[in-house]
């Protein structure tokens, strides 16, 4: 059970809100009490045996006591693998303190506080018996090493309670999103200068006294255009940006950049904050916020580096909701005692397990002693000890383990390193730690995970390359998808250029028909395939063309780029229609439904022949004998596409401009559950461009008919 818990919680964080390993992880919770429970009270009981003094006459006679069996380090060791789990449980639960509007808190798991004093009852109830009757100094040594660890266990949770209890009271962290809301309001309209970064806030909330407001919190005595917040230590983006630009030969080259887009990811992740606490930050007019974000991320900024910054905002989301570490930086001590009482409980367990190798090596190793009272008193050792130590040493691995990732994680997490940069930039620190903040700060360690790996799934409407692999089929049989595919940096530059012309189109998005039209007659003979109502509907038909035109021109020349963005974000997208339709625009059951409908009726038909040639595909699904309007629509397009346009780049190249401008046009979206729930499977390409769109300002599409009447858009940053 240790080692599920450890696994899950530490290594596959992403994997942990699947429906399979959530039932794996909920069990291996649910059952450790009763578990525990059995063997801790089967383990330290005195096992008597009890015989007659007569054998003759049994009924008469009373009973005398000829053994008694003492499971002494048997029941101490039961009783520290029950502790050890417990401390494996308290380190990979995960402590939440949220605004009211973003849901509710998680507190500390107190119970687990109920099941240690528990635990520890059952294990020292025969403590006077054992030394009453068989005093050792081993046993000795093993309770105190017992007690210390339940010590240790009740440090964590006390620990947990008071850094939660901090940040729940806090207005960096718990109360942060209704001060963001108001300063923003105060804030963002007073830049002037497009290129000048934006004041917003990144850290030293808690310098500043702080007001309530009908609207919500707002920093007392602080006038619209004030400076005084430099003087003060509110760090914000602009003067982050600037004290790192003065301080920029401290540290090694291109590190400066990357610290600036870190401290910007932070301050986006706190207005992301507040979309999730369902807060709108709407202004009259939209230029100012264009002003900051397009020159900052779009007109300035390499796809790479774009994504580089949604990547570590997500990050920054999913720790907050989904992990105990930001807790722990609501009072700057904490995180040291965090690593402090870490590193008391990685020395525990060493030296836990250099003692048993050494009782283990004398005439201790017994699991328990029986004393005989025949007519000479003796003493029987049953069991090996082995069946205790091993056990208890792969528990005390699990322990390092969890430890050691939490001490990584604490010492080189973005959050750090947020902290030393606002730190380091002002000046904040000494000569000596100066050189450790650097460090840290240009250190990449392998042991953090990345939250999202960079891959999306990938479904085809048409079996173009059916499974027949080992892998492959055990994929079809627990129904995953057919692939993950790495996003090239081809896909990322083709969806940053369609996100810059949307600029161009007064921030409004469209469902791949602004694409075709730059193409001339070419592109507007293909609208028609464009003008359904549904989104799913003309996914599926252009993903059923795009597989078409990718049979027709297969082994002809070497892959291209734009083959590589259109066949990768058509899949992609009969990937979301499956596995994630609430991101979509349509309902989401309706969807998964029809794309399903769809692939069924395709496989069926093409089911009747083994051959995948562009012309008996079209004979296939092209007949009258299919009734499927989708299909239908789908080899139209596709036959199209290789009947008008004769360059197989020119088509592949339109292809890649189409899918570009749809996933945009469907990242669009107002479910914000479906996008936190994406954000704590690890991330989803479509939840990244969902928060750059919103940063970006563009918040509607070319279908929407009222906010195209009425002017101007809404900006939702």
């Amino acid at each position: 059970m240790a080692g599920v818990i450890v696994g899950i919680c530490a290594y596959g964080q992403r994997y942990r809100h699947h429906p399979l390993t959530r039932f794996i992880f909920l069990g291996a919770t649910t059952l450790f009490l009763p578990i525990i429970s059995s063997v801790v009270s089967s383990s330290t009981v005195l096992v008597s045996t009890m015989v007659a003094h007569g054998l003759n006459d049994l009924e008469k006679s009373s009973p005398a006591l000829v053994a008694l069996c003492n499971p002494a380090k048997h029941s101490v060791l039961v009783v520290t693998w029950a502790l050890l789990v417990q401390n494996v449980m308290i380190n990979t639960s995960v402590v939440v303190a949220v605004d009211d509007r973003e849901g509710q808190s998680t507190g500390p798991p107190i119970e687990l506080f109920a099941q240690g004093i528990w635990t520890l009852y059952v294990g020292i109830t025969h403590l006077t018996v054992v030394i009453g009757n068989y005093l050792k100094y081993v046993l000795v040594v093993l309770y105190l090493l017992e007690l210390l660890l339940f010590a240790l266990t009740v440090a964590k949770l006390v620990f947990k309670y008071y850094a939660v209890k901090r940040a729940r009271q806090s207005f960096a962290f718990g109360r942060n999103p209704r001060l963001v809301i108001r300063y923003v309001h105060q804030q963002l309209p007073l830049t002037v200068s497009e290129h000048a970064p934006p004041r917003l806030l990144v850290m030293g909330e808690e310098t500043r006294q702080v007001e309530k407001q009908p609207q919500g919190y707002v920093f007392k005595d602080d006038s619209l255009g004030s400076t005084s917040h430099r003087a003060i230590g509110l760090k914000t983006l602009d003067r982050v940006w600037q004290q790192l630009d003065s301080n920029s030969m401290l540290l090694p080259a291109q590190t400066p950049q990357r610290l600036k887009d870190l401290c910007l990811s932070f301050a986006l992740f706190k207005l992301l904050r507040c979309q999730f606490a369902r807060y709108r930050l709407t202004y009259a007019g939209s230029e100012n916020t264009f002003s900051f974000f397009w020159p900052l991320l779009l007109d300035d900024g390499a796809p790479e580096r774009i994504f580089g910054v949604i990547t570590d905002e997500l990050s920054f989301l999913h720790d907050y909701y989904y992990s105990s570490l930001p807790i722990s930086y609501s009072k700057c001590w904490l995180p040291i005692i965090n690593i402090v009482i870490s590193l008391l409980t990685i020395g525990y367990c060493i030296f836990l397990g250099v003692w048993m190798i050494v009782i283990s090596k004398n005439s201790y190793n017994y699991q328990l002693v029986c004393h005989i009272r025949c007519q000479k008193a003796t003493f029987l050792h049953v069991g090996i000890l082995y069946f205790d130590v091993v056990p208890l040493f792969l528990l005390l691995l699990f322990v390092i383990i969890s430890e050691v990732r939490d001490i990584v994680a604490h010492i080189y997490s973005n959050w750090t390193k947020v902290v030393l940069t606002c730190r380091l930039s002002n000046n904040e620190l000494s000569g000596s730690m100066r050189k450790w903040a650097v460090h840290i700060l240009t250190c990449r360690c392998k042991l953090m995970m990345k939250h999202w790996d960079e891959k999306i799934g990938q479904n085809s409407v048409l079996p173009l390359h059916p499974r027949t692999t080992p892998l492959g089929f055990v994929r079809s049989l627990l129904h995953l998808p057919d692939d993950n595919r790495k996003v090239d940096a081809a896909v990322k530059v083709s969806i940053i250029d369609a996100l810059r012309s949307c600029r161009n189109n007064g921030g409004h998005l469209s469902n791949g028909k602004t694409s075709l039209c730059r193409f001339g007659q070419q592109g507007e003979s293909l609208l028609w395939a464009c003008n359904s109502k549904s989104t799913s509907d003309i996914m599926l038909t252009w993903q059923i063309a795009t597989s078409i035109l990718e049979v027709r021109y297969q082994g002809s020349s070497p892959t291209s780029n734009h083959k590589t963005v259109a066949t990768c974000l058509s899949r992609y997208c009969v990937y979301l229609m499956i596995w994630c339709p609430e991101l979509l625009p349509d309902d989401d059951v309706w969807s998964k439904s029809r794309c399903v409908a769809v692939k069924k009726v395709v496989r069926q038909a093409l089911s009747r022949s083994s051959s995948r040639s562009y012309g008996q595909l079209v004979q296939l699904l092209g007949g009258d004998k299919l009734d499927s309007r989708v299909i239908k629509n789908g080899v139209k397009l596709g036959k199209q596409l290789v009947e008008t346009i004769n360059d197989e780049e020119t088509a592949w190249k339109l292809l890649a401009n189409f899918w570009s401008e749809m996933i945009l046009y469907a990242s669009s979206s107002d479910n914000l559950k479906g996008h936190k729930d994406s954000i704590a499977r690890g991330g989803e390409l479509i939840t990244l461009l969902w928060a750059l769109l919103n940063h970006a300002g563009i918040v509607s599409r070319t279908s929407d008919a009222a906010s195209a009447s009425a002017g101007p858009p809404a900006v939702v940053i």
